[in-house]
C-alpha cells in the first residue's frame, strides 16, 4: 500500500515538473453592468418582420420584430409564426420559392460586432426553420447590422433589433 502511495506522489512530482499541471483558471474579467432593458409586454410582438407579401401569401397576421439587447435568442411566442412560414414554403402557396433573412441591430455596438449580432439573429431564425423542415437551399441569409437603425431611445433601438423576411426570388 506505502508502495502505491508513493508511485502516487512521485507520478505527480514528475507530471508536475514536466509541465503536466495546468495553471489555476484565471477569473472572468467582469464586464461592463447589465443596462435594464423594459420588457416588451405585447404578446403579439415577434423577432422577425415580414414582408407584406409573404404575409398575404401565407395567410399571416402583421408581426414586428424585436430581439432583447444583446440577443439574437427566439421566443416560444416567434414559434407558431414561423412554424406557419415553414408549411408555406415547403407545401403552400410558396412553395419552392425562398426567402432572404435580414439580420438587423440598434446602432448602440460597433460596426463590426453589430454585424456579426445580426447576422446571429437572421442565423438563428434560418436554424429554427430549418430544423421545422424548410429546405435549407431555400433560405438566404445576411446580416445590415447597424446599417439601417433609426433608433435614439430604448423603445426605437427595439425597433431596430429585428430580422425581415422577404422573398428572395
Amino acid at each position: 500500500m506505502r508502495a502505491l502511495a508513493a508511485t502516487t506522489i512521485l507520478s505527480a512530482l514528475v507530471l508536475s515538473c514536466a509541465g503536466g499541471e495546468q495553471p489555476p483558471p484565471r477569473a472572468p474579467t467582469p464586464g461592463p453592468e447589465p443596462v435594464a432593458q423594459p420588457a416588451i409586454s405585447s404578446p403579439t410582438r415577434s423577432v422577425v418582420s415580414i414582408s407584406e407579401d409573404i404575409r398575404r401569401a401565407c395567410g399571416v397576421n402583421d408581426a414586428e420584430a424585436h430581439f432583447a439587447f444583446d440577443s439574437a435568442r427566439l421566443s416560444s411566442s416567434d414559434y407558431p409564426i414561423l412554424d406557419k412560414l415553414v408549411r408555406c414554403f415547403s407545401s403552400g402557396p410558396l412553395a419552392q420559392r425562398q426567402m432572404r433573412l435580414v439580420g438587423h441591430a440598434d446602432p448602440r455596438g460597433g460596426e463590426e460586432y453589430n454585424l456579426v449580432l445580426g447576422g446571429s439573429r437572421a442565423g438563428g431564425v434560418m436554424g429554427f426553420l430549418v430544423d421545422r423542415g424548410l429546405s435549407a437551399e431555400q433560405v438566404v441569409s445576411t446580416s445590415r447590422g447597424e446599417m439601417d437603425a433609426k433608433g435614439t431611445d430604448e423603445g426605437s433601438w427595439a425597433e431596430d433589433r429585428r430580422v425581415d423576411i422577404l422573398l428572395a426570388n
